[in-house]
């Protein structure tokens, strides 16, 4: 059993302005960020394609006291890529006092930020970022 898409790969397809995911050649759905397995039908059976890393936010919520490596507050959202996978990224730019429910059904674009390693991970990580538009 071997990975399709890597983490590194992910990472790395991040760092050069792609946003990277697995499109399941079994029932058809995109998955975004990389999984073992189609989580729609279980297929392995998966090729890499590059999304357009354009979506819009479906939800938020602002964070307080956030994980090692991440200043707060921050507000992080869920949203929607156009191709159908949800994300979860760090809304950039935005004053969490100041954030209202009007950033739902907000268009954003996917970017990424660094995020030093912590007391669990296994390095040095990466966070998905969402610029409004």
């Amino acid at each position: 059993m071997e990975y399709k898409l890597t983490y590194n790969a992910f990472r790395d397809g991040l760092k050069e302005g792609k946003l990277l995911g697995l499109k399941c050649n079994q029932c058809g759905i995109h998955i975004c960020p990389p999984r073992k397995v189609c989580p729609e039908c279980q297929s392995e059976n998966m090729d890499i394609i590059e999304l357009s890393g354009k979506g819009e936010v479906l939800t938020f919520t602002v964070i307080y006291v956030p994980p090692q490596g991440f200043e707060g507050p921050l507000v992080v959202a869920t949203g929607k890529l156009d191709e159908g996978p949800w994300v979860i990224g760090n809304i950039e730019g935005m004053n969490p006092s100041n954030v209202t429910m009007d950033v739902i059904g907000k268009r954003f674009t996917v970017g990424y930020k660094d995020v030093p390693a912590d007391s669990i991970s296994g390095g040095d990580r990466i966070a998905l970022t969402f610029k409004l538009v």
